[in-house]
């Protein structure tokens, strides 16, 4: 077996992500020497020691930290600038200091200030998950054959960078290099504008009639099941998530309406050709996923 990647590893937070990392150091022995874990709630820890993929549990963030050489943020997003500020006296010198959020550049903006000489930011993003949530929900493949994006602000150490890269490589990921600004838009296209739409086509059923809701949920076919699946979705980490790449995300629901619009045009006049190129185009993409192994 190779050496670990990193001799302790202290998780903040323990959901999908957080606990399924936690699992694979648990079986592998080659991501760290040392898993220890932190939480927001004792229930949680509690949840975690009844589990048994942690080393050690710790109630206090900064406690959990000291002495680690990885420290993984893996909590909401919206929490990050709290949590940073709690460990960040207590971060060891030469520690790599990553994240697993789903957006960078509020990551950077809200971490990168609090992070103190000599330790190294490496932020980065699996792009894996389902729509469960807690330490229950992570699983041991969930990033095998997915993406890690790691988004290092200019003049991170490269070592640092290759550590968290050799990590999520070891979890099954393939990894890139990627602009935090880039990581933004291209998130807010594949999965926070749909994350979105869902809750939204879920909230209007919701709103109608109780007796048309009623069939709505009886006679639900693929279509209207697969939207609630996403919309099962934790409910702090996708506020956060809207929140924290606002922008980027309005940008892309401003262009998804004008092709909205577009496409209610195409059925009101009966442009049959319109709409047949639409759904083609979406066979389309849906065909390069399946060849990408990404569906």
């Amino acid at each position: 077996m190779p050496d670990p990647v990193f001799r302790r590893l202290a998780l903040i937070g323990i959901g999908l992500i957080g606990s399924s990392v936690a699992r694979i150091a648990h079986q592998r022995g080659d991501l760290a020497a040392e898993v220890v874990v932190t939480a927001r709630t004792q229930k949680t820890l509690d949840r975690v020691r009844e589990l048994g993929f942690a080393d050690r549990i710790e109630a206090d963030p900064g406690r959990a930290v000291a002495g680690a050489d990885c420290v993984m943020l893996c909590a909401p997003v919206g929490a990050f600038a709290d949590l940073a500020a709690a460990i960040a006296p207590h971060l060891a010198p030469g520690a790599v200091l990553t994240d697993v959020g789903s957006t960078k550049q509020s990551v950077i903006r809200d971490v990168g200030p609090l992070v103190p000489a000599g330790v190294h930011f490496v932020p980065a993003h699996p792009v894996a998950g389902t729509e469960y949530s807690g330490p229950d929900s992570g699983f041991t493949t969930l990033f095998e054959g997915r993406w890690a994006l790691l988004t290092p602000p200019p003049g991170t150490d490269p070592d640092a960078v290759e550590r968290v890269a050799e990590l999520w490589r070891r979890c099954g990921s393939m990894v890139q290099i990627m602009e935090p600004a880039h990581h933004d838009r291209v998130l807010a296209i594949v999965s926070h504008l749909p994350h979105l739409i869902a809750f939204t086509i879920c909230g209007t059923a919701d709103d109608l009639a109780d007796e048309t809701r009623q069939e709505v949920l009886r006679f639900a076919a693929s279509g209207f099941r697969d939207f609630t699946r996403i919309a099962a979705s934790d409910p702090v980490m996708w506020r956060d998530v809207f929140l924290n790449n606002r922008e980027a995300l309005l940008e892309m629901l401003a262009r998804f309406m004008e092709d909205a619009q577009a496409m209610s045009r195409a059925v009101r006049w009966g442009d049959a050709a319109y709409i047949e190129d639409k759904v083609e185009r979406g066979r389309k993409i849906r065909r390069s996923l399946i060849e990408l192994k990404q569906a």
